[in-house]
């Protein structure tokens, strides 16, 4: 891996598993120039999820979010390119869909600000961490 190539976590959450929607996400995301480097699904619990989203433990939002990360399977992954925490954001689009640019994750895909399809990491240290949290194998880590 390059030194400008990165790493970023990707979550594809209960609202896109629910739907049957993660290949069309996927095509966006390799279509966008990510490599998936990493995917497997699981089925979070609302431990598991508030531990995962512990920086947000004092906003309104925390157990609602806890909920619905829990309410079904996700796809965690790990994307790779150049930039890819900065770019894999731009495909995301806005958290609340209505506010989502046209060609993004969000808004082809997304349901409502909490339903939303996508997490993905803010910055290149937490990619590193929410990476580590799901993935356990170094060379992935890396």
């Amino acid at each position: 891996m390059s030194s400008t190539v990165q790493r970023t976590l990707s979550i594809l959450k209960p609202d896109v598993t629910q739907r049957n929607i993660t290949g069309a996400i996927n095509a966006m995301i390799e279509g966008a120039g990510f490599k998936i480097v990493a995917q497997r699904r699981t089925q979070l619990t609302r431990d598991h999820a508030a531990k995962f989203y512990d920086v947000h433990k004092e906003r309104p939002f925390f157990r609602d979010l806890c909920a619905i990360m829990s309410a079904g399977p996700v796809v965690v992954q790990v994307l790779e390119r150049d930039n890819a925490v900065h770019l894999y954001r731009e495909l995301m689009g806005a958290t609340d869909p209505k506010n989502a640019d046209a060609g993004t994750i969000r808004h082809a895909h997304g349901k409502s600000i909490d339903e939303n399809s996508v997490h993905g990491s803010d910055s290149l240290e937490n990619a590193k961490k929410e990476i580590a949290f799901f993935f356990q194998d170094s060379d992935i880590i890396s």
